[in-house]
């Protein structure tokens, strides 16, 4: 049977800030796994990776906010929120960012939307827990298009650059010869020629 993981990368995914309370600081961190369960009552799921700090400040208050990033939304924020721990870091700490109706920050100047969960239940699913909870809050806040995943990777994340290739180059044929040093018995596989025909690049 065929189980090619890449295969998932085709489902099609948003980015978020999921914000809580740990009981001393407010802590966030970018998720991609949100969706709404139910319509009646309102219910979404949320999975986060158990070694964030937000998951375990979403276990202990019991409450989320998700701001709904938008395409303005820049790779310095997805470095603040998602490259760095609420353990270590207080990501709010010089943060003028405002709260919602159930305390908790979130992000209206890169955000669409606000959406507060309820937790109803908790489901560990190993590497990740997935938090089941009815919606208190939901807010538009523009109209400017939600960042997807692959929005981020074409347009937001930074590509990465070629790496720049140092070596000898044949005068006579052009090998390419990678590395700082060039034996001194060396010999081009191509014509033949030793390292006095080699010059560097």
């Amino acid at each position: 049977m065929a189980l090619d993981p890449t295969a998932l990368f085709n489902i099609s995914y948003g980015l978020y800030v999921l914000t809580s309370h740990d009981g001393q600081r407010d802590c966030g961190c970018i998720s991609n796994s949100v969706m709404q369960l139910t319509d009646t009552p309102l219910r979404l799921a949320v999975s986060v990776n158990k070694k964030n700090h937000t998951a375990s400040a979403i276990q202990k208050s019991g409450i989320f906010n998700i701001s709904v990033l938008t395409e303005s939304a820049t790779m310095d924020l997805f470095r603040h929120f998602g490259f760095q721990s609420g353990r270590d870091v207080d990501k709010f700490a010089d943060s003028d960012a405002p709260s919602s109706e159930n305390g908790l920050r979130y992000l209206p100047d890169v955000s669409n939307a606000l959406i507060s969960g309820k937790v109803d239940q908790v489901i560990d699913c190993g590497t990740h827990l997935l938090f089941i909870a009815t919606v208190t809050q939901a807010e538009n806040l523009s109209k400017e298009p939600s960042m997807t995943y692959s929005y981020y990777f074409a347009n937001v994340k930074p590509k990465p650059q070629p790496k720049e290739k140092h070596g000898w180059r044949c005068r006579i044929c052009g090998y390419e010869h990678e590395g700082d040093e060039l034996p001194p018995d060396f010999v081009c596989p191509l014509c033949k020629h030793g390292p006095d025909d080699f010059e560097r690049f």
